[in-house]
């Protein structure tokens, strides 16, 4: 194999994971925030499209593990006394919270 076709295969091979890497959301979870989003929005094909973006660039920025995680610290932030108060006191909470927040705050510019 010559050079040239090594370092194209190794090129190809880094911008396949890239790609699964920022593909790793199930599409259920996108139809799901999608829905969601929608329903929050307004129910046309315009928000369709920007509740769409939307995920994509919180897919792009999160991974799904991430995104989950996130998701489940923001839901138990909400929960009153001592779980509660453990959730909104952890400082890994409040780091995954926050990229949480950047991410969607990202979106919220490019999107909408």
């Amino acid at each position: 194999m010559t050079r040239a076709a090594t370092g194209l295969l190794i090129f190809a091979l880094l911008v396949s994971r890239a790609i699964a890497e920022t593909n790793d959301y199930p599409t259920e979870a996108r139809a799901d925030y999608v829905f969601v989003c929608m329903k929050t929005n307004g129910e046309t094909s315009e928000m369709l499209r920007r509740c769409s973006c939307s995920i994509d660039v919180i897919a792009s920025l999160l991974s799904y593990d991430r995104y989950v995680a996130a998701q489940t610290v923001a839901s138990m932030n909400q929960v009153q006394g001592q779980i509660g108060t453990m959730f909104r006191a952890s400082e890994q909470s409040k780091a995954m919270l926050a990229d949480l927040r950047r991410a969607e705050a990202e979106a919220e510019v490019r999107c909408f």
